[in-house]
């Protein structure tokens, strides 16, 4: 009997990631070899720009651009994250509270334009409020993880180098986007009110939780190991197939080709609306290699 091909493989450690990395799930065609890297996203441009990993987690608007400007990577058809975001957006109480009313023309900082978080409470503003994303200034620090991405010209990038905290506190930013770095405390006030109860309304309307990280594979190792790439995602949806579906909401995780068409078509509508991709993406192009993987007919 052939021994499993190995994959270096970089999840983050979640519930569903969690059989795979114990052994409560596994094959005997793959062994996923787990580095691990946190925070998680410093493993997205390593993968997007020179495939580091055979198998790694990316946030959605990565994997959008890691195809729109062909980087070798495989998209998968499995969100392995996501969550609610309108309430991510937050002003200084010090400095009085800012209603999304009032955004047009001020200052928002988020760590990166490209972030998936930014992304979709910029989607939110429009949908919610009209405001297209160039009626804002976009103060950010961080570049694209995908290289070949240049920020639109309603982005800036101050040579000040101080933190999103740093510039709330100073004023030089009339809000910010925080991620899994909300800060705590009375001072820090989220510029959408009833954030959760319309992130739950939103979700029953659009039959999705939005989307923050996939799964992708080296285009090379795709090509070595077919089998194993199979093998691998046959594991990640077991593991996601296994996760509990919530009493109140869509599921939070999701894996098929049906099941993530519509979630991708609105996100690519969105990612276009703010100048993060530079066409639009059809639905063939974005899953069409990992079909062709999973049916056995890839190139």
């Amino acid at each position: 009997m052939s021994q499993p091909v190995h994959l270096k493989a970089v999840l983050k450690t979640t519930a569903l990631t969690t059989p795979l990395k114990d052994g409560s799930l596994k094959s005997d065609q793959v062994t996923l070899d787990f580095t691990e890297i946190n925070p998680i996203h410093q493993a997205f441009a390593p993968m997007v720009r020179e495939a580091a990993f055979d198998l790694s987690e990316l946030a959605i608007v990565t994997a959008l651009q890691a195809v729109a400007f062909k980087r070798p990577v495989v998209l998968l058809p499995v969100v392995v994250a996501s969550r609610f975001q309108r309430g991510c957006l937050i002003s200084y109480r010090p400095h009085g509270e800012v209603k999304p009313e009032q955004l047009r023309g001020k200052r928002i900082g988020v760590r990166s334009y490209t972030q998936t978080t930014g992304m979709w409470v910029r989607a939110h503003l429009v949908e919610d409020y009209g405001l297209a994303t160039p009626d804002i200034r976009w103060i950010t620090h961080d570049p694209a993880h995908v290289e070949q991405y240049q920020d639109p010209s309603f982005v800036e990038h101050p040579a000040h180098g101080k933190g999103l905290l740093e510039m709330l506190h100073d004023g030089d930013i009339d809000a910010a986007i925080f991620g899994n770095d909300l800060p705590e405390g009375d001072d820090y006030v989220p510029v959408i009110a009833n954030a959760r109860a319309r992130d739950l309304a939103w979700a029953q309307q659009h039959g999705f939780v939005p989307i923050n990280h996939v799964v992708a594979a080296s285009a090379d190792v795709c090509a070595r190991e077919p089998a194993a790439v199979r093998a691998a995602y046959n594991l990640l949806a077991q593991a996601e197939h296994q996760q509990p579906t919530p009493e109140a909401g869509p599921r939070k995780t999701l894996s098929g080709f049906d099941a993530l068409r519509a979630p991708l078509e609105w996100i690519i509508d969105a990612c276009l609306e703010q100048a993060l991709l530079p066409r639009k993406l059809s639905f063939d192009e974005v899953l069409g290699p990992a079909d062709a993987l999973l049916k056995g007919n890839m190139a």
